[in-house]
């Protein structure tokens, strides 16, 4: 339920625009807000655990930071973003993902903000944007200002169903309609947690080409891997500069610092660089300067492993708990990384409905209804792992258990 502020002058929409009075909170974030005040083990948020923030890193770096590089910190940046830092992560990224040096890189106020530069550049009224189903929810959120038609295609354990995407482009094509833009998470899917495979992947880079539309690969989960062996980016396969390559600072090293990036075509990126002047005119210096050193000291990449070894038993700890106290016809993806796992309730369970009564029992997860662009899915939800500890965990999933049983 959106949150109802008072106003001096009454009711305010009068003064706002079309666009605004369209505008709908987060369902998600005003959840947090329920649960983070009262004594319930919350399953809900796609927040890190701040035990894997690099504080004594952290408090190294920033030392360093103001004794030798105080001037650049401290002062605005140019749009695209600090340059060292740019530099540093385009070699990060060929080195581990080997992607092409033909592209470019913009840093951005979190991931969230290229979203919203991405709809702001290429979404026209109506253009047809093709999602996941289920998908990333903020992805929703920014594309929807600017007012396009959602395409959905179903996920499966291997990620996005190209081939069902095929089908659909070749009836759009019949139709004479044509697809703007994809979105994917493929990589510890949020909400679903699946990965889609390789060969998925190329099928679904030849699809770009052949019927000529933009890949927005979002990747913000993709280090987090706790099993399982490591999948190429989908940018990774792409030389015509058809892929965007989303990525943050946010599970890696903080989210506090509000830093991600967009890697693209050079000329994608420029009219991107253009759109952001007017929003922010740069992302902020000091964290780039902080995330630059983060990279280039090596320090991120002795990290990564800590953060794994952190969340791995959380993942593990999820899974047991659910094999061992969810009734039969209760299904749920079985991720090798990210966050979260997505639960599928037996047909005529309403998860929305049900979220009042699993807050009664002292547990807290989010319906996955928000998650479709039809918002035509009632009995799915979303569980997060990382943030709670393994006991919290086990007792979570067994109140929700016991709720859902009642449902039955």
């Amino acid at each position: 339920m959106e949150e109802v502020v008072e106003s001096m002058l009454g009711n305010v929409e009068r003064f706002f625009s079309k666009k605004a009075l369209e505008m709908k909170a987060s369902e998600v974030r005003e959840l947090l807000k329920l649960v983070e005040t009262s004594d319930v083990i919350s399953l809900a948020g796609g927040l890190p655990n701040p035990k894997t923030f690099p504080k004594e890193i952290i408090k190294e770096i920033l030392d360093e930071v103001m004794t030798h590089y105080a001037d650049k910190a401290l002062q605005y940046g140019t749009t695209k973003g600090f340059t060292p830092l740019r530099e540093t992560l385009m070699k990060w990224f060929e080195r581990r993902y080997g992607f092409s040096r033909d592209n470019d890189i913009m840093i951005t106020s979190g991931s969230q903000q290229a979203l919203d530069l991405i709809g702001r550049v290429f979404i026209n009224p109506g253009d047809i944007v093709v999602v996941e189903a289920p998908t990333y929810l903020a992805a929703l959120q920014a594309f929807n200002f600017y007012e396009p038609t959602y395409v959905q295609i179903p996920l499966d354990d291997e990620g996005m169903k190209v081939d069902v995407l095929e089908e659909k482009l070749r009836e759009l094509r019949s139709q004479g309609k044509k697809v703007k833009i994809v979105y994917t998470v493929p990589t510890f899917q949020n909400p679903a947690g699946v990965t889609m495979t390789e060969d998925r992947r190329k099928y679904l880079l030849e699809l770009a080409n052949e019927y000529d539309f933009i890949v927005v690969e979002d990747d913000p989960y993709g280090e987090l891997r706790y099993s399982g062996k490591q999948v190429k980016k989908v940018k990774s396969f792409d030389r015509e500069g058809r892929v965007l390559y989303l990525g943050t600072f946010s599970k890696i090293l903080a989210p506090g610092f509000r830093l991600g990036w967009v890697v693209g075509d050079p000329g994608i990126i420029r009219k991107l660089e253009i759109a952001k002047q007017s929003t922010d005119l740069c992302t902020n210096s000091f964290g780039q300067v902080v995330a630059w050193r983060y990279v280039d000291g090596g320090y991120l990449d002795r990290h990564i492993p800590k953060i794994i070894e952190f969340y791995k038993p959380r993942r593990d700890a999820m899974l047991e708990a659910l094999e061992e106290y969810m009734p039969e016809g209760v299904r749920w993806t079985r991720p090798e990384g990210g966050m979260f796992v997505w639960v599928t309730l037996p047909e005529g369970i309403n998860a929305t409905e049900m979220l009042r009564k699993a807050v009664k029992k002292g547990v807290a997860y989010v319906p996955g209804e928000a998650f479709y662009a039809h918002r035509d899915i009632k009995n799915t939800m979303r569980l997060n792992f990382t943030y709670v500890d393994e006991e919290q965990i086990k007792e979570g999933v067994r109140r929700l258990a016991e709720t859902i049983k009642e449902e039955l």
